[in-house]
């Protein structure tokens, strides 16, 4: 169906246009006399105003035409011929109409010889016709134009999205072996120093990858779930430190429903243990905080570090990790600021809340 007459409310418009072109039709033919003096504007506009009308609807034929004959693809030079063919016809179409509407209203009216009148008054419709059937084809090209390219920016769009999400997984994808790699490491040395303890370590891995698993397929997850899982990872690994593992995690009321990327705060825990408890003799006590701000969930995580530690063990992969997720999800409205001062490394997470992103 013709896009003009799928809405009522479309036609309705393309009518309300082509009135002021009967109008404009009903001047030209009242300067020309072809009706003869003592015929009136008024009765003019009752022959003219119906026929432009009329030809609006056979203008719609415009969209077919165009349709069938892309300039893309059967060049400027058979898009004229067409056009001049269309609209040659159309307007012949349209002196057909005219001179049955002219005997109606003539008639009725009582008009002196209305043949006279047709006669004088078919050049300018068919003129005029030509001229409007051109210009419909040429709105029509355009409104095709438009669609093309339309059509063009949703794929591009829908490419960006597959693009983003296939990145996301990606990145989400190098969270579990990175964390595996670790545990399993840590699993190894417990089996001979503390099987008891090996074996604990193994069930709470369990019981974290298994929730990893409930969430990391999700777009976003509550504030409250998230920190469910940094503190499943913190247990995992208190197995293997003890009491130089220290943990305290402090959110705010209203943060627990704010929702975030889901594992966006295991890498910057597992930092803190990996790169800062792990090198500090007689370790210490991880923070993580969660506090909301006007448009936005701030979430900061803090450890000792030894400034002494060996070359080449700094916080990489992680941070870079949390980085990209951010910004794929967020672009520049989310940031991860770090700074390493007074034997503490500090990471701020900044992500805009629901509806801002």
């Amino acid at each position: 169906m013709h896009p003009i007459l799928a809405r009522p409310w479309r036609l309705a418009v393309y009518i309300a246009i082509w009135l002021p072109l009967g109008a404009l039709l009903s001047a030209l033919l009242t300067l020309q006399g072809v009706f003869g003096w003592t015929v009136g504007w008024v009765q003019v506009a009752l022959v003219a105003v119906p026929l432009s009308v009329a030809f609006g609807f056979l203008s719609l034929s415009a969209w077919y035409v165009t349709g069938g004959s892309p300039v893309d693809r059967v060049g400027p030079l058979r898009v004229g011929a067409t056009a001049a063919a269309a609209s040659f016809f159309s307007s012949a179409v349209w002196l057909l109409l005219a001179r049955a509407w002219l005997g109606v209203v003539g008639t009725y009216r009582g008009w002196p010889d209305v043949p006279a009148a047709f006669r004088a008054a078919a050049p300018t419709l068919f003129g005029f016709g030509f001229l409007l059937y051109l210009l419909a084809m040429a709105v029509s090209y355009l409104a095709a134009a438009f669609e093309v390219s339309r059509d063009a920016e949703r794929r591009r769009l829908e490419l960006q999205v597959l693009a983003r999400e296939a990145e996301l997984r990606a990145l989400r994808a190098q969270i579990d072996p990175h964390f595996l790699f670790n545990s399993l490491q840590s699993i190894s040395a417990l089996t001979t120093a503390d099987p008891s303890a090996a074996r604990r370590m193994c069930l709470l891995l369990a019981d974290f990858l298994r929730e990893t698993l409930a969430l990391g397929a999700r777009k976003r997850i509550p504030l409250e779930s998230e920190l469910a899982l940094a503190r499943r990872f913190l247990a995992v690994e208190q197995v293997r430190f003890g009491d130089r593992l220290q943990v305290a995690i402090e959110a705010a009321e209203d943060t627990a429903n704010c929702e975030v990327p889901p594992l966006v705060l295991q890498p910057l825990v597992e930092n803190a243990v990996t790169h800062g408890i792990a090198h500090v003799l007689e370790g210490g006590v991880v923070r993580v905080r969660a506090e909301r701000r006007v448009a936005s969930l701030m979430i900061t995580v803090d450890n000792p570090s030894d400034a002494d530690r060996p070359a080449g063990r700094g916080t990489g992969l992680g941070l870079r990790n949390v980085r990209q997720r951010l910004d794929s999800v967020y672009g520049d409205d989310a940031s991860l600021r770090t700074e390493e001062t007074g034997g503490r490394f500090v990471a701020r997470m900044d992500i805009p809340l629901a509806g801002r992103s």
